[in-house]
């Protein structure tokens, strides 16, 4: 039975909701904007990640919920926001469409975007092997840069971190970040479509030449094929 509530976007009232329950768990959990990074790599990337692999990075492996219904509460409010950026992103295969991240504001009202990028690497790693391609591609890798250099902007390690981005420059770095998404979404596609056609069952084709109803049953019992093992045969194309 499909569940038109699952494809509802969040409202604002939900998404502050879930945000403060992250909030309220604290490390290891992801913040809103984190989270909303996270899925959107593992949703970009060519792996198919189901929720028993991506929840537990959510909140850690040693979170437990106070109820059972504070889980289903928030285990809906998740699911729908996960369906919320599948639906965009693959809208962006055949519209010009971009999908907006969640992304919190500092108490001046600007957005930095460093944890949403923080979010998508740390999908990025969950399958290394995966993204190597597209991190290695000088002709398709562009649209990382500005993921990359948000994620690494304030990494402890001085190595990792680049030089630090201009004030008038975060607003153009963040629409570059946007853009590129749907260009990973789509450099990722072909390799979707085929992992998925790898993973489904091959169907059962008989072999040799089909037995008429009212042919002697091969099983020997003498009786007509209908009569006999017909019935519980497996149906095969």
């Amino acid at each position: 039975m499909n569940n038109p509530t699952i494809q509802q976007p969040l409202s604002g009232d939900e998404l502050n909701r879930l945000g403060k329950f992250l909030d309220e768990i604290g490390v290891p959990a992801l913040n809103m904007e984190s989270l909303d990074g996270y899925f959107a790599a593992l949703i970009c990337g060519p792996d198919m990640v189901l929720p028993s692999e991506y929840l537990p990075e959510i909140w850690g492996d040693d979170f437990c919920f106070a109820s059972e219904h504070q889980a289903t509460d928030i285990l809906g409010l998740v699911m729908r926001h996960w369906v919320t950026i599948s639906s965009a992103l693959f809208r962006t295969l055949k519209q010009p469409d971009v999908y907006m991240p969640v992304l919190l504001e500092d108490d001046e009202g600007v957005a930095h975007g460093n944890d949403w990028a923080r979010g998508f690497m740390r999908g990025v790693q969950a399958h290394p092997a995966s993204w190597r391609e597209l991190v290695a591609s000088d002709e398709h890798g562009g649209p990382l840069i500005p993921i990359m250099l948000l994620a690494y902007e304030h990494d402890p390690d001085p190595a990792m971190r680049p030089e630090p981005v201009a004030p008038d420059k975060r607003e153009e770095i963040l629409s570059m970040m946007i853009a590129g998404l749907s260009k990973i979404y789509r450099y990722f596609e072909p390799h979707r479509r085929s992992r998925a056609s790898a993973s489904r069952p091959a169907p059962l084709r008989r072999e040799g030449r089909k037995i008429g109803r009212n042919e002697p049953c091969p099983c020997g019992s003498g009786r007509k094929y209908k009569r006999c093992c017909a019935p519980s045969a497996p149906t095969m194309h």
